[in-house]
């Protein structure tokens, strides 16, 4: 099982394009045997899949071609052995009080984060219930 984190910048965010991001990918997932979670803001997408390498690897190869993220990154890509959002085909957390800032994020408070780190975001998320 893989699991892979990756940031992006939203493009033309608003409630909206959210719900049909969620939408989408809840199904989608739920047919691909993926799971995870999406932390998002107006100024972030933090995205965590999860599930059979292939499956998590066409999954984001498709979110590299849709045009409402720019900027996409790769921050984490492992083997994992337990899902960490195992009953969530796609959770939703909006992060709006303990995520770092948009300032510290344009300060490169993500590039200087350890994988470790950055793990650690989605298992307090995952902990959130």
């Amino acid at each position: 099982m893989l699991q892979l984190i990756y940031v992006s910048r939203p493009f033309g965010y608003d409630l909206n394009m959210l719900a049909s991001i969620l939408a989408t990918s809840r199904v989608r997932n739920a047919q691909s045997d993926v799971t995870g979670a999406l932390i998002c803001r107006s100024d972030i997408f933090l995205q965590l899949l999860e599930g059979p390498a292939s499956q998590v690897e066409m999954t984001f190869k498709r979110i590299c071609q849709d045009d409402r993220h720019v900027d996409i990154q790769r921050l984490v890509s492992q083997p994992v052995e337990d899902r960490m959002f195992g009953n969530w085909a796609m959770k939703h957390d909006p992060a709006e009080s303990w995520l770092w800032s948009p300032g510290q994020i344009q300060d490169g408070a993500l590039e200087n984060a350890s994988e470790s780190e950055i793990r650690s975001i989605f298992e307090r998320s995952s902990e959130a219930g």
